[in-house]
């Protein structure tokens, strides 16, 4: 059995932590007010949180990330605009975070999943599907057999170079939804 420290309460964090729990995975939940204190016990560690808020958690925690696999399921928007991301062309979220902690794996999963499809567990009439990118197949594997355990698809999208091509995707789902196109309970489907 996997076991989760969730680092954010809200709405992806609390619909993360659910579909994880549904499938069997021990899922601790650290809250704002907490970060720093209460400690990291998962295997892995999931930044529920926004992009802005990840260098201070970084700071909070520091060599406790050491061995922990961290998920990163951040948009790094320019959230005045709403108009780019704010990381550079050829990097992404996740390889900044991979770089701030090179004694943990990192993966980029849950960031073009919208909180209301991961806790009804579908999209439309299909299954929710997360998309994972990293360079640990242990890791991957372990977290998509959680997800699938929990009830949703998952599927490996590639190294953590694949990480930029999902936060676009999911920068563009975010675009659609700020601007009235598709509700917070639309989302992309991965249909086989």
């Amino acid at each position: 059995m996997s076991s989760f420290t969730i680092i954010g309460t809200g709405n992806m964090g609390t619909a993360i932590g659910g579909v994880l729990a549904d499938g069997g995975s021990a899922v601790e939940h650290v809250s704002h007010d907490a970060v720093g204190t209460a400690p990291l016990t998962g295997d892995f560690v999931v930044l529920a949180v926004p992009y802005p808020a990840v260098n201070g958690i970084i700071d909070a925690y520091g060599d406790q990330f050491d061995g922990k696999t961290v998920i990163d399921i951040s948009n790094p928007l320019n959230f005045e605009t709403f108009d780019s991301l704010v990381v550079p062309a050829d990097s992404s979220a996740a390889a900044e975070i991979a770089a701030k902690l090179p004694n943990s794996t990192v993966l980029k999963a849950f960031n073009t999943n919208f909180a209301a499809t991961l806790a009804a567990k579908k999209v439309g009439e299909n299954q929710a599907t997360v998309l994972i990118a990293g360079d640990a197949v242990e890791a991957k594997t372990e977290l998509v057999a959680a997800l699938q355990a929990g009830g949703v698809g998952a599927i490996d999208a590639g190294a953590l170079s694949r990480a930029r091509e999902l936060e676009a995707l999911g920068f563009l789902q975010l675009t659609l939804a700020v601007g009235g196109q598709v509700g917070w309970n639309a989302g992309f489907a991965v249909v086989r």
